[in-house]
């Protein structure tokens, strides 16, 4: 157990606020029991009673601290009170020490520069995440506090770490001025703080020594030195914004990070990192702006690439494995591939995240367990992350956890602003709360500006047929081709299993990315025993009795 974090626990619990009232209002009780029990010849068994009950309701009043809180609503758990607050996750050892790097912020002249703060914030991030002994916050989490007015000790408590790295970066010309600073979150004291000034062409080296500067304060060994990521500093800026925009929801936004990983690559050849961004940009673009026999294949050449300038590249081996399991439908190979990723970096969110997903399709309940449980010990801030935690767990039918994920997906992005549909709508629906589901569905239009497959699986399920009907096409007209699972889904709902099949026959042939989960979504129960669907499914690698046994009842 960290000792500070459970006093700091305390503290937000208001245990000692109640420890202290509780003594004075006890001992003037006492006091004035025992000044006026006396006078009116109350039994001294009776003042015994009131003293001893006193002391017993002490522990207990702690408990009742713990647990409940009084609000404007009444008294609620402690938990439903703090609904702003993200879950916090223990470490998995007490000396274990920990770091959180924010996004740099951009001093330059023409605040032109945020993709190169957040880039040099990645990096260092990175090279510290191959430290022995260093806990470091995943990407999404850490940069979810971005331009939010959040307190350090907040954002450490969400996080769960000791240490907070922050900055800033200031470009102007070929001239670079960089300020990082090492925070304790405990106390909120500057451990360390340095300012560089560097022309361009040292900016590897002064990441070098920023991280070697952590790593000497908190009094670890770094066994290795972080990669150069290019020989060209032209490259490496590039390749810096081209991640900026691939971590971006829009159709422009990733085809933009695809030109300037495409420029890096011009400046130089053998910038490997280059070929995982745009392996990385594919994939997001496949299935929701692009077919997936056009995407997919890039996907592939680029990560081949990418593993052929470096094969510890744990990233290219996530998206190598996911060309394999969805072009190939090759299981066994892209499970090799997922295994490598996580070797390489055990603590990475897409290595994790992908295995996770892996593994519930395939049946296998146990590791892809664990794995989305790493993942969101490692990744807790991130609305992907719990999107799809929310998703997993209703395929297990674990509807509290669920439920718990879906919410806090929810709280991190209200509007859930990324162009895939809230898998808390879905529950809901699984839970027969169709108006919460239809709610949030409709939030999620107003941002993608197209209805979801899942809006019109809702009406089905409502038997609001004409309504399911017209949702659908809809949802066909926004996506720029037919999605046959996702069609399938509603004509399954509907009872028109015919008409599923054949959907689900044309999903085979578009090599849909999502194909694999049909198994395991609760919405083709009803298709289990039809021998046309345990075809598909044995078609496309699955074992249908391993993935059925471990799909929600």
């Amino acid at each position: 157990m960290n000792l500070k974090k459970f006093f700091a626990e305390l503290k937000r619990r208001k245990v000692y606020t109640v420890a202290v009232t509780y003594a004075v209002v006890g001992w003037l009780l006492v006091q004035v029991v025992t000044q006026v029990f006396p006078p009116f010849e109350i039994p001294n068994w009776a003042e015994r009673l009131v003293i001893v009950a006193v002391v017993l309701g002490f522990p207990v009043a702690l408990v009742f601290a713990w647990i409940y809180d009084f609000t404007r609503h009444g008294i609620v758990r402690t938990e439903d009170a703090q609904l702003e607050a993200l879950d916090i996750i223990e470490p998995a050892s007490s000396t274990e020490k920990s770091i959180a790097v924010l996004p740099f912020s951009d001093l330059s002249p023409q605040r032109d520069h945020a993709y190169f703060g957040e880039g040099i914030a990645e990096e260092l991030l990175g090279a510290l995440a191959k430290v022995d002994g260093l806990r470091v916050a995943a990407r999404r989490s850490s940069f979810w506090f971005k331009d939010r007015e959040t307190e350090l000790a907040e954002i450490a408590a969400k996080l769960n770490v000791d240490h907070v790295l922050e900055g800033s970066v200031r470009r102007d010309g070929n001239r670079v001025r960089v300020t990082a600073e090492l925070i304790d979150a405990c106390d909120g004291f500057t451990i360390w703080s340095e300012t560089y000034e560097r022309e361009m062409h040292g900016i590897f080296a002064l990441q070098d020594e920023i991280t070697r500067s952590i790593v000497d304060t908190l009094k670890l060994k770094l066994a290795i030195s972080p990669p150069r990521p290019s020989r060209s500093t032209a490259a490496y800026d590039a390749y810096l914004e081209g991640l900026f925009y691939s971590d971006k929801s829009t159709e422009a936004e990733l085809r933009k990070s695809l030109e300037f990983f495409q420029r890096a690559l011009e400046q130089d050849p053998k910038f490997n990192r280059a070929w995982t961004g745009i392996a990385k940009a594919w994939l997001w673009l496949a299935d929701a702006f692009v077919p997936p026999l056009e995407a997919y294949p890039k996907v592939r050449d680029a990560a081949v690439r990418a593993l052929q300038l470096n094969n510890q590249e744990a990233e290219a081996h996530v998206y190598l494995a996911e060309s394999k399991r969805i072009l190939d439908w090759d299981l066994d190979g892209a499970e090799v591939e997922y295994n490598r990723a996580v070797e390489i970096e055990p603590n990475s969110t897409p290595s994790n995240y992908f295995s996770a997903a892996f593994y519930a399709v395939c049946g296998d309940r146990d590791k892809a367990l664990t794995y989305l449980q790493r993942t969101s010990r490692i990744d807790p801030a991130s609305l992907w992350v719990n999107n799809f935690a929310c998703e997993l767990y209703r395929y297990f039918g674990l509807y509290d956890e669920a439920m718990a994920a879906g919410e806090q997906a929810l709280q991190l992005d209200p509007t859930f602003a990324h162009y895939g549909e809230p898998a808390l709508a879905a529950l809901y629906r699984e839970m027969g709360r169709f108006d919460d589901a239809i709610a949030l569905y409709k939030k999620a239009q107003d941002f993608t500006g197209r209805p979801g497959f899942g809006l019109a699986i809702t009406y089905a399920r409502m038997n609001r047929r004409k309504e399911a009907l017209q949702t659908l096409e809809a949802a066909i007209a926004g996506w720029g081709y037919r999605p046959g699972d996702g069609i399938a889904h509603v004509h399954v709902v509907l009872g028109a299993h015919d008409d599923a099949i054949r959907e689900l026959e044309r999903a085979c042939e578009q090599r849909s990315s999502s194909l694999h989960g049909v198994g395991i979504a609760p919405e083709f129960a009803p298709l289990r025993s039809d021998k046309r669907f345990l075809s598909i499914l044995k078609k496309i690698g699955l074992e249908p009795e391993k993935v059925f046994a471990a799909a929600a009842p």
